[in-house]
């Protein structure tokens, strides 16, 4: 049987980032004692992200300059799906450029979604692409809205130029119920912190390291790494040393994440293997109704393997806000009079969305046969020498070079994160396409400002719960 390893990791966290003592400042009327656990950032979405918009990017950043064609199957982990009955992973393969024969899933149901799609995925026999991209959702004056945050990882399982093998694994299967969500709730209920931490933490996950690292035929003192997200403070720590591990204990990405609920561990594992060396053995834990335990060791291929942003680079390309009342607003935590112009059907055309598809999925412009002009939108005739669309071929623009050609701030538009910047974008191959652009800060965006494409939501049709995405363009860096 075919060998299966990491080949390719990546990651995207929300340029979107607020101080956790801004949050705290703003409930101090009622809940004074958040103030003393308000340190550092947390990373959230802007009103036109969300779990699949943030799967995207991060399967972006881990397939590189390589293409998806490679790529039988995509599996999707996520405890906050925009839809429970329409297949979210199918919408990411389609944007990355998948081809049409991808098997494609969505796992869901449990924060270790994401280590149980990877161990899955490992144990298969096929080229995987494993995502977990999460954005969990918390009350207002809640420890939890402090310490939640948002992000995605992808993890391109193969057997080519592993970096990373895996050398054993175990799971423990156990119905302890530390937090849960009923189906229709916004929040988690979570039940008392000693109880999770002394009955769940301390006695599950000792359980299934103990047994991976005899299916490894390896004793704690051989790994290097300890990677265990969690949504208290400290867990991690505490069962590491009831493990008496000397190593490495994996930053939690705290301040400038937070918490991604089931995209977390392999958040962390990403991160990790950033900086692991050739040799390092890595323990990945995943923690819910049971735990998950996986032993990696990493190849000397990782020196060739480092992702051109990765968690680090994500991380540093921060955008801050100080307003809590954005935060809110983009979670849907306060019903703002927008005017009367946001009074206006969001309705999809989901015939045309469907005819139009490889256009706007993977952003594709058609380049003439005859004269080599690059347009986007295609027509059914070349724009310059009229030469029909049967003899253009496909280009994809959304990771070709651009830059600003022009740009506008409209604070007259209904825009959920005023103002609308739009603008003609000047792509390297010569194609110009009027386009929003996103992530701009208060300094504004100059006429020949290198753009990336970003993927994400174009409209919400809030009456029927459906979302319209396509591709925004955004500074190379938040600014």
């Amino acid at each position: 049987m075919t060998e299966l390893g990491i080949a390719r990791f990546g990651a995207y966290v929300p340029r979107l980032r607020i101080d956790r003592a801004v949050i705290a400042e703003a409930h101090k009327w009622m809940a004074p004692g958040l103030r003393g656990q308000a340190k550092g950032s947390r990373a959230f979405t802007s009103w036109d992200e969300d779990v699949i918009t943030m799967a995207v990017e991060a399967a972006r950043d881990a397939l590189g300059a390589a293409d998806a064609s490679g790529v039988k199957a995509v599996r999707l982990a996520s405890t906050s799906l925009p839809y429970a009955d329409l297949l979210n992973a199918a919408i990411v393969s389609r944007a990355i450029g998948a081809p049409a024969d991808v098997a494609s899933s969505d796992a869901a149901g449990s924060q270790r979604a994401g280590t149980s799609a990877l161990l899955q995925a490992l144990k298969g026999s096929e080229p995987t692409l494993v995502i977990g991209s999460d954005n969990p959702s918390a009350k207002p004056a809640s420890i939890q809205e402090l310490s939640f945050g948002a992000g995605a990882a992808a993890l391109l399982v193969s057997d080519v130029d592993i970096v990373a093998r895996l050398v054993g694994s175990a799971t423990v299967n156990d119905v302890f119920v530390d937090h849960f969500r009923a189906a229709g709730a916004e929040t988690d209920y979570l039940w008392e912190e000693r109880w999770v931490r002394e009955q769940g933490y301390a006695r599950i996950v000792p359980a299934a390291v103990n047994a991976a690292l005899a299916d490894a035929q390896l004793a704690i003192g051989d790994i290097q790494h300890f990677v265990m997200p969690s949504y208290l403070k400290g867990a991690a720590d505490a069962v590491a040393k009831a493990l008496k591990f000397t190593g490495s204990v994996s930053s939690g990405l705290e301040d400038g994440v937070g918490y991604a609920g089931a995209a977390h561990a392999l958040l962390i594992l990403a991160a990790t293997l950033e900086a692991a060396a050739p040799g390092d053995h890595i323990l990945l834990i995943g923690f819910g109704q049971g735990a998950d335990a996986l032993i990696f060791q990493v190849t000397p291929a990782i020196a060739a393997a480092k992702p051109a942003r990765g968690v680090s680079g994500a991380m540093a390309d921060a955008l801050a806000t100080d307003s809590y009342l954005r935060l809110l607003s983009f979670y849907d935590g306060i019903d703002a009079e927008w005017g009367m112009r946001s009074e206006r059907s969001g309705k999809t055309a989901l015939t045309e969305q469907y005819r139009s598809r490889d256009q706007m999925d993977s952003f594709n412009a058609g380049k003439c046969g005859d004269c080599g002009t690059v347009q986007f939108p295609q027509l059914q005739y070349c724009v310059r020498c009229h030469a029909p669309s049967e003899a253009f071929e496909q280009l994809s623009l959304r990771d070709t070079p651009a830059t600003v050609l022009t740009s506008t701030a409209d604070w007259l538009s209904f825009h959920l994160s005023p103002p609308l910047w739009v603008g003609f974008v000047e792509f390297e191959n010569g194609a110009r396409v009027l386009m929003e652009m996103v992530d701009i800060g208060e300094s504004g965006i100059d006429t020949g400002t290198p753009l990336r494409m970003v993927y994400r939501i174009k409209e919400k049709d809030r009456q029927r719960g459906y979302n319209r995405y396509f591709w925004k363009s955004t500074p190379l860096i938040a600014a």
